[in-house]
């Protein structure tokens, strides 16, 4: 079986690659067993690190090849994706500098008679075979966060990049292959629902690396091996809250790109702004005029800011939920239009029901929600409604304000002052409650994937 790769921009034909049959998932695993269980076939830390600097500079001198790939499978606009690139490159170059970092830690003896004539020490060790499901929105750098962070705590990796975006993690294996990277250590594999549920649950995976939907990532947590740990990074609903003191100037913009940046298709993309009745109406007529600024268009061109979205379907579903929030009472500001088989203008809804799916469900689309609060606890309460909690975010410029909201958002990280998309690689980085278990950014990544074993020695001369 063959699997079409095609432009999210156009839908034209790109490559025709082969599917992994359910058959060949055994011999693939085995693969990785054998790596992993013959301890002489390790790669000492001082080699993980060279084959890593090596990746890192061959993908500096193939920029614009990485981009181009990224671009047209994914649809994410030239500029967005060129920084995706340089992310992935700074990503690799992470991996590579905390394999230096993996490191126990002397235990204290003699604390009690019991425990005399001992030494005691921790030491870290890869946890085993990797498997990592990944998602379509950020083909390039996801790939790295999976996959050099699984190399640098010296583990085998499955990979298993979203079927509509596999070019960029191919282009990365062929670049690590290139770098030094011995046969077995990562398996690229492309395959159906069926197939990859086997490979997951298989009792010889230990680690289980997903990004993509909550349905599918608990449904494949309740399936996994007694014993395979996991971290699973979900979508959010991401909330931000405006105070009347916030600063226009520096607030719109980033709000803007938070929202719209590569169509909405981001986990952590702005979705839900909650504004002080004071200024809301200033506030709804600036992002407004803002986001009519935005160019929609081919995503090679780097004047587009906003691309497709990644299938028809998504269009379609898009376009359902706005009109539904219309019909509920959601006031349309700007947008809410199709603009072809795969682009939808950026939208603006003000007010929506609590109850509309663009106020209760992740969009993954360019649509951002505006409601308005005269009481900063009521909205507080609002954000944290749903059960889905990732990242938020609050504007404000009184500091009292500021600590006090983000003590009370639930969310693994609140920015003060920034979108609610922000992101660098070697902060940590996931989803808590049904957005997601375990935490992502580069180092955090590859700590997941060691465990600790403890060495006690005893002796009388100690």
């Amino acid at each position: 079986m063959t699997i079409e790769i095609t432009s999210p921009y156009d839908q034209s034909f790109i490559k025709e690659l082969s599917l992994t049959g359910k058959n060949e998932i055994d011999k693939i695993l085995n693969t990785a067993q054998n790596l992993f269980l013959d301890q002489s076939k390790w790669i000492p830390a001082y080699k993980r690190i060279e084959i890593l600097e090596k990746t890192a500079a061959i993908m500096a001198d193939r920029i614009e090849d990485l981009l181009v790939t990224a671009v047209s499978e994914g649809g994410k606009p030239y500029q967005d994706s060129k920084a995706e690139v340089l992310r992935a490159i700074k990503g690799v170059k992470l991996a590579a500098e905390h394999i230096s970092q993996l490191k126990g830690e002397q235990i204290p003896m003699a604390l009690t008679e019991a425990s005399l004539n001992r030494v005691a020490f921790t030491s870290k060790e890869p946890i085993g075979i990797v498997v990592a499901v990944s998602a379509f929105n950020h083909p390039l750098n996801l790939a790295v966060h999976q996959i050099a962070t699984a190399f640098a705590a010296g583990c085998p990796v499955i990979f298993k990049p979203a079927t509509a975006t596999p070019l960029s993690s191919l282009a990365l294996r062929e670049i690590l292959k290139e770098a030094g990277l011995p046969e077995g250590w990562l398996q690229i594999i492309l395959c159906d629902n069926e197939a990859a549920e086997l490979l997951v649950t298989d009792p010889r995976v230990n680690f289980f690396s997903f990004i993509g939907s909550a349905k599918v990532g608990w449904y494949l947590k309740s399936k996994l091996s007694p014993g395979t740990r996991c971290a699973l990074e979900h979508g959010g609903a991401a909330p931000v809250i405006v105070e009347s003191d916030a600063d226009f100037k520096e607030m719109i913009p980033d709000l803007v790109k938070g929202g719209f940046y590569h169509a909405g298709q981001v986990c952590v993309s702005v979705q839900r702004i909650y504004v002080n009745q004071k200024i809301v109406e200033r506030f709804i007529e600036a992002f407004a005029a803002a986001t009519t600024k935005l160019v929609t268009g081919n995503p090679l061109d780097q004047k587009t800011d906003v691309g497709p979205l990644i299938t028809p379907k998504e269009v379609n579903r898009v376009e359902k939920w706005v009109n539904e929030a219309i019909k509920k009472g959601a006031k349309l500001i700007t947008g809410g239009k199709r603009i072809s088989d795969t682009f939808f203008q950026p939208t603006v809804l003000f007010n929506p029901s609590e109850d509309s799916k663009v106020s209760t469900t992740e969009i993954f689309g360019p649509v951002v929600c505006i409601y308005s609060f005269t009481n900063r606890d009521e909205a507080i309460k609002r954000a944290n409604a749903l059960n889905v909690h990732f990242q938020a975010a609050v504007f404000t410029k009184n500091i009292d304000i500021a600590l006090e909201t983000v003590k009370k958002l639930n969310a693994t990280a609140v920015m003060v002052n920034d979108h609610t998309a922000f992101r660098v690689d070697w902060m940590p980085f996931g989803g808590r409650d049904a957005s997601g278990i375990g935490m992502g950014g580069i180092s955090y990544a590859i700590n997941e994937m060691t465990r600790e074993k403890l060495t006690v020695f005893k002796s009388k001369l100690i």
